[in-house]
């Protein structure tokens, strides 16, 4: 420390400065890192970003009723974003981005038991700031956005689970690293020997044993970091090609986030009237016991995702994201009851690449839905048990209807739940067939993300289907490049 005085102060107050400087604030005490520059392009870099959950966090980023972030940590990772991007990457291109597995970590909250959604979340604004390239036959279009891969191995898949079709090459991380599934995906991304940069998302009991494995595994002779300190750290392993030597680096990003909901940069979001032609269907309860009562359930569609129609890479696009952090704003006012849950699909249905597509977890849906929960602090679940992708219709829509509107589990609640757009009409049309009345829902149309599907079930199990509500958001003025924050 260079030498400074400190005019006025006794050496007390000075030493008590000090400390406080050290240490006051943190989850834990530790001296910041020194200022680093950016990684090099040229090496393999594997870069830990740690999420928060119920057992590490800062003070007011995770709802304990909900396990899920607050309006604070949902600010934190917007502003974590372009400092991972620019400090970090030094405005590179990322060459992966994996995250925890949701199903792998349920953790007991005041109000039960939720998937960790937080390690999503965490890195998909830093998801946005990137690019891909995707072609089909002669034709290629470059998005903003990159998939985040956060599939099941065969090793990790949680009890009660349908994981839809397994991908080896979309997985991501499993809190519970069943078979040492972590390292066996990080050690294969230093044996492949590209450099490039590789970024992961998890928890601190995920990203700090698997940073100490993969020290002891590769022989890098390393300290890895001992304890949590903060969300706003970041661990980056430096391995030179070929010579299989490390570094690792620490960066404190020190963003100190508002406690309030985003409010997104200009331009502002115009809201736009409902264009989807409407539809009303009622149906008359006759026998069937088995029917839920008093329930309510909010249909929407996952965000913007394909800027041409054969773009897939399993997230949404920087349109979308516009469209989901505005979400809360859009919808308050319009849900009459309003929910008191949000589902979606499982995140972590992964799929190989395609002639049109990456390899690709599935996790717009579920991205689209969160700022809702966030905003609202709702309990946010998964319909894991949904095989939603690998049964040919009616099946699949049986299960889904099933899962929604039969066995009771849903009586006296409203949901807002996220879907596939496709998968929503058979849906209807299989909780239809329950009434006795034949396939009517109509499609979905491919370009409409933007209407509400309305489901209700009154108290004694009579049904109605409308699409009366929209959220009011115009594709066609929501930005091709991410909002800034």
């Amino acid at each position: 420390m260079h030498s400074q005085q400190w005019p006025g102060l006794s050496l007390t107050a000075v030493l008590l400065l000090i400390a406080c400087a050290c240490g006051c604030g943190g989850t834990a005490s530790a001296p910041k890192p020194a200022i680093q520059g950016p990684l090099s392009a040229n090496n393999i870099n594997l870069i830990f970003v740690v999420s928060e959950d119920l057992a590490n966090n800062a003070a007011g980023d995770v709802n304990a009723s909900t396990a899920n972030l607050t309006n604070k940590g949902l600010q934190r990772t917007l502003l974590m974003a372009p400092f991972l991007q620019n400090d970090v990457l030094g405005g590179n291109n990322v060459a992966g981005i994996y995250a925890l597995e949701p199903m792998t970590h349920m953790q007991t909250a005041d109000s039960g038991s939720f998937p960790d959604m937080a390690a999503l979340e965490t890195i998909e604004q830093f998801a946005m700031l990137n690019q891909i390239t995707l072609s089909y036959g002669n034709r290629s279009f470059t998005a903003n956005s990159y998939p985040v891969l956060a599939s099941y191995s065969t090793d990790s898949i949680p009890a009660g689970v349908e994981p839809g079709p397994l991908c080896a090459a979309c997985q991501g991380l499993d809190f519970q690293d069943q078979q040492g599934d972590n390292e066996i995906l990080v050690s294969g991304i230093v044996q492949a020997d590209v450099p490039g940069f590789y970024v992961f998302a998890a928890p601190w009991e995920t990203a700090s044993a698997l940073l100490a494995h993969v020290n002891t595994l590769e022989g890098y002779n390393l300290t890895p970091p001992a304890s949590y300190i903060s969300p706003n750290y970041i661990y980056a392993l430096a391995i030179a090609p070929s010579e299989r030597s490390a570094s690792l680096i620490t960066y404190n990003s020190d963003v100190n986030p508002l406690s309030t909901y985003p409010v997104l940069p200009p331009p502002a979001i115009v809201p736009t009237p409902c264009a989807t032609p409407a539809f009303n269907i009622a149906a008359t309860a006759t026998n069937e016991t088995n029917l839920n009562k008093s329930e309510t359930v909010y249909m929407i569609r996952h965000a913007e995702s394909h800027p041409v129609d054969f773009f897939e890479d399993g997230n949404y696009v920087a349109a979308g994201e516009w469209r989901a952090l505005d979400l809360p704003n859009a919808l308050r006012g319009k849900l009459n009851p309003i929910p008191t849950q949000v589902y979606s699909i499982d995140p972590a249905i992964g799929y190989a690449a395609g002639a049109s597509s990456s390899n690709l977890s599935y996790v717009r849906p579920s991205l689209t839905a969160e700022p809702y929960a966030i905003a609202n602090n709702l309990p946010f679940n998964l319909a894991a048990s949904v095989d939603v992708f690998s049964q040919n219709a009616p099946a699949l829509a049986t299960l889904a209807g099933n899962y929604f509107f039969t066995g009771g589990t849903f009586s006296n609640q409203t949901l807002l739940v996220a879907w596939e757009h496709e998968h929503i009409p058979p849906t209807i049309n299989a909780l239809l067939n329950t009434y006795g009345i034949g396939p009517i829902a109509p499609d979905w149309p491919p370009n409409d993300y933007d209407t509400v599907w309305t489901v209700t079930l009154d108290g004694a199990s009579n049904l109605t289907v409308n699409n009366a509500l929209c959220e009011g958001i115009n594709s066609a003025t929501l930005p091709a490049t991410a909002p800034q924050f």
